[in-house]
C-alpha cells in the first residue's frame, strides 16, 4: 500500500529526486541555500533516466507496442550556466530485443546516438526530459527477455568549464512482457480553493497491455482535509484514527469489468471530494491495479497523486516555562508547541517533521534529562557528541499535526551556578531549518513562534 509516503520520484539520481506529488508550499526541487555572496564552487552533471521499462508484444500476434522514453540531464548548482549539453545513448545490447527510433535532436551512428541538449537546467529549475525515445520490443522475441541502454553525458560549464556524469552510472532495463497495463489518464493540476469548496476529479483507466485485466481493483487515499467521498456501491470505506500516521479516508473499490486492450473505464458518477474547514495542503492518492493478482507489465502508470490546496492557515505557537533553583537542584523545564488551527498540516510527501521546537539552554544551566524525540546540538546546529549537556537541543514533531494539536517538550534542568535572571531561547523552525531559515508561509502570526526558558 502506498500511503502517503514520498510517493513515485521523477529519477533524479543527484539523491535529491523530485517528488512526483510535491508540497503546495514548495515548488521544483529543494537544494540547500547559501548566502548570494558565497555560493559553493562545484558542480555536478546528472543523467535522469528511467530505472526500467517494459515492452508489450502486439495484440493476438500483431506487431508488438511502442513505448516512450524520457532521458535528460540536469546540474547542481544553479549558480553557474550550463549549456551544449551531449548525451550518448548505447543501445549494442538491445540486438534482437528491442528497437529504438531516435528523435531529432540525436545523430545515431552504429549502435550509439549523441543527443544535443543546448541549455541544461540546474536542480532548482523546471526539469523536462530533453530526449525522447521511442522504443519497441524486436519481432519474434521472448516474453521474459531484457537488454540494457546505457548513457553518458558531457555538457560546457561549471567551475572547471566542462561537467562530466560519472561513468557508466546510468542505464534503462528494458523487458520484453505480456499482460494488462492499466494506465490512470493523466490528471490535470487541481487549483487551490477555500475549506467548503467541492473539487471534481477526473478518473479514467485505460487497458494499455496486450491481454485483457478480469476485473480491477481501484483505491482512493484521501487526507485528514479532504472529506465526502464520492460513494459507490462497489467501494468499501474507511477512516483512520491517526494513530501511527497522518489521518485519512480510505475506499477500496473492486470491479468486476473486464479490460480488453485498448478498452477504457470511468466511474460510474463523477469522483469529488470536499475541502474540509481545517483542509491546509491535501492529497489524493489514486491506485489501480488488476484483480486476483495479475501483474501489471507497467506499474509506473497506475498510480497518481494529486495535490488539492486550501486558501488557509494553521497558527503555531510555542511557550516556554519559568524554573528556579539553588545550585545543584534539579528543575523540570516544559516547553509546548501548540497548533492553534483552523488548519492541520501534514508533509505527506516527503515524511518530515512539520517543525521543530529549539531550546537554547539557559546560562548557568546544565540539562540532564531529555525528551524522546530531541537531539543535542551545538550552537550552530552541528553535531553534539553526548546527549546531556549540549548548550542547544532541537524536538521534532511528527509529520502532521492537526488543527488542534499540543505537545510539551519536558526537559531536566539542573542549576550549576545561579544566574539571576538567565533566560533562553524557545523557538520553533522548520525541520530543515539549517539550510537557510524561513518562517511558515502558512502561519499568519509569527509573533507567538518564539518564547523564553527563564531560570531564576
Amino acid at each position: 500500500m502506498r500511503l502517503f509516503s514520498a510517493g513515485r520520484p521523477v529519477r533524479l539520481r543527484s539523491g535529491a529526486a523530485v517528488a512526483m506529488a510535491a508540497g503546495l508550499l514548495t515548488a521544483g526541487l529543494a537544494a540547500p541555500a547559501f548566502a548570494d555572496d558565497d555560493p559553493p564552487q562545484t558542480d555536478q552533471l546528472w543523467i535522469n533516466a528511467p530505472y526500467e521499462q517494459t515492452l508489450p508484444l502486439g495484440t493476438d500476434g500483431g506487431q508488438p507496442q511502442s513505448r516512450a522514453l524520457g532521458v535528460g540531464i540536469y546540474h547542481d548548482n544553479d549558480s553557474f550556466t550550463v549549456t551544449d549539453g551531449r548525451l550518448t545513448v548505447d543501445v549494442s545490447d538491445l540486438a534482437g530485443v528491442a528497437e529504438v527510433t531516435w528523435p531529432d535532436n540525436c545523430t545515431p551512428s552504429g549502435t550509439s546516438a549523441v543527443c544535443d541538449i543546448p541549455v541544461v537546467p540546474a536542480i532548482g529549475g523546471d526539469y523536462e526530459d530533453q530526449v525522447l525515445l521511442t522504443v519497441r520490443a524486436a519481432d519474434g522475441v521472448e516474453v521474459g527477455t531484457q537488454a540494457r541502454i546505457t548513457y553518458e553525458a558531457t555538457a560546457t560549464g561549471g567551475p572547471d568549464g566542462t561537467l562530466t556524469a560519472p561513468h557508466e552510472s546510468f542505464d534503462t532495463t528494458l523487458t520484453v512482457g505480456a499482460g494488462p497495463d492499466l494506465a490512470i489518464d493523466p490528471v490535470a493540476g487541481i487549483e487551490v480553493g477555500r475549506p467548503g469548496d467541492e473539487r471534481t476529479i477526473p478518473f479514467k483507466v485505460t487497458n494499455n497491455g496486450n491481454e485483457s485485466a478480469d476485473g480491477f481493483t481501484v483505491k482512493l487515499y484521501a487526507s485528514y482535509g479532504l472529506t465526502d467521498l464520492t460513494r459507490y456501491d462497489a467501494c468499501a470505506y474507511t477512516t483512520s484514527d491517526g494513530d501511527d500516521y497522518a489521518p485519512s479516508n480510505t475506499a477500496v473499490c473492486a470491479f468486476d469489468q473486464v479490460l480488453a486492450p485498448g478498452d477504457s473505464f470511468e466511474l460510474p458518477e463523477p469522483l469529488t471530494v470536499r475541502l474540509a474547514p481545517h483542509a491546509l495542503t491535501e492529497r489524493l492518492d489514486i491506485d489501480v491495479e488488476p484483480s486476483d493478482g495479475v501483474q501489471d507489465i507497467d506499474s509506473e502508470n497506475d498510480y497518481v497523486a494529486l495535490q488539492i490546496g486550501a486558501e488557509n492557515t494553521a497558527d503555531f505557537s510555542v511557550t516556554g516555562d519559568a524554573i528556579s533553583g539553588v545550585a545543584g537542584e534539579t528543575a523540570t523545564a516544559e516547553l509546548t508547541f501548540k497548533n492553534n488551527g483552523p488548519a492541520w498540516l501534514g508533509n505527506l510527501g516527503s515524511g518530515d517533521p512539520v517543525a521543530e521546537v529549539r531550546l537554547i539552554v539557559p546560562e548557568g544551566t546544565r540539562v540532564t534529562g531529555v525528551p524522546s524525540d530531541c537531539y543535542p546540538r551545538t550552537l550552530g546546529g552541528g553535531y553534539y557528541p553526548n546527549r546531556t549537556g549540549a548548550p542547544r537541543y532541537d524536538c521534532d514533531l511528527r509529520y502532521w499535526v492537526l488543527e488542534d494539536t499540543e505537545r510539551t517538550f519536558a526537559f531536566s534542568v539542573r542549576v550549576d551556578t545561579v544566574v539571576p535572571g538567565a533566560t533562553g531561547a524557545v523557538s520553533i523552525h522548520p525541520a530543515f531549518g539549517e539550510f537557510g531559515e524561513y518562517p511558515f508561509g502558512f502561519d499568519p502570526d509569527l509573533t507567538n513562534n518564539k518564547a523564553v526558558l527563564t531560570v531564576n
